[in-house]
């Protein structure tokens, strides 16, 4: 990804020195933006404490935690992944991946400005904060253990730069676009607290039974992997993408469904983020469309 010299965003936290509603479909993709509707979720205005969605499915790989527990907004401390697993990065390397994030995330912020402004909406972009092993969150203590995730408490998105090696070493899908997807995904999960979708999860999950919200979970997880094809598509359209980003991200999406990173030892019924077909059926749909009203994975078959 050509990404090196330009321009970072003003929203990110780095805290690393301190240790420890749904869119409807419409004709046209990014280039014509103006007939894309953007609908609040049926729960109306209120942001609700849905708590936080991580973007992958290791919470219950690596700590043992069902990842709908933390939906609640709450994270007990739980174990952590042991580090002997993958080598982390130097401080150099963690530099230079800062500055990427930067980057990644104000592209972010000028692809949902344009689409909110289409829509009659403003964006309000989350701050992305950067730790190292530990912080806290308005979702309760953020580890490395538990992923990059979006809390919509205080709307901030959360990671340890660390967790890119795991990415790359431990679960085998290298590249900066891999990286990229991660981000992307997340700010996906911005922009459906925006939107309404994810105030509307947490007012209806109390009358769901546990299989429902694991249902539900993966429709919202599966949205936010579209809106990141999205963004892929805007960055291929910006002339950002190199040979083989694509495919990168593509294979980040088959390394994280539930049944690859479970392998086929939980019963499908207890999925949060979808199987990996799923995953990269709906970021390909998202990249290959740049359409936000092709991702309404609620009234899709999945």
């Amino acid at each position: 990804m050509k990404w090196q010299g330009r321009e970072r965003s003003s929203n990110i936290e780095d805290r690393r020195s301190q240790g420890g509603g749904r869119f409807r479909r419409s004709g046209g993709g990014m280039g014509n933006m103006g007939g894309i509707r953007i609908p609040l979720g049926r729960s109306g205005g209120g942001l609700g404490l849905v708590g936080i969605i991580v973007v992958l499915g290791i919470i219950w790989f690596a700590t043992g935690q069902n990842p709908i527990d933390v939906l609640t907004g709450g994270m007990s401390g739980g174990s952590t992944t042991s580090s002997s697993q993958w080598a982390p990065s130097t401080s150099a390397n963690q530099d230079e991946l800062s500055q990427f994030v930067g980057v990644v995330v104000k592209d972010t912020e000028n692809l949902w400005s344009e689409v909110f402004t289409q829509n009659s909406m403003t964006y309000k972009p989350p701050k992305v904060v950067l730790f190292t092993d530990a912080t806290q969150s308005g979702c309760g203590t953020a580890q490395s253990a538990s992923g990059p995730f979006y809390c919509p408490n205080d709307k901030k998105v959360y990671i340890d730069l660390s967790f890119y090696d795991q990415l790359r070493q431990q679960f085998g899908a290298p590249g900066d676009f891999a990286q990229a997807y991660v981000i992307a995904h997340e700010i996906g999960h911005a922009v459906q607290d925006e939107t309404g979708v994810l105030p509307e999860f947490n007012q209806r999950r109390a009358s769901m039974s546990q299989d429902e919200q694991n249902a539900y979970s993966v429709r919202v997880e599966l949205q936010a992997d579209c809106y990141a094809g999205v963004w892929a598509n805007y960055a291929d359209k910006q002339n950002l993408l190199e040979q083989g980003d694509a495919q990168e991200a593509i294979n980040a999406a088959n390394q994280i469904g539930d049944d690859t990173l479970t392998r086929g030892q939980v019963s499908s019924r207890n999925f949060t983020h979808g199987t990996s077909q799923q995953r990269m059926t709906w970021f390909k749909r998202g990249m290959e469309t740049g359409d936000v009203g092709q991702c309404d994975t609620f009234n899709s078959t999945i």
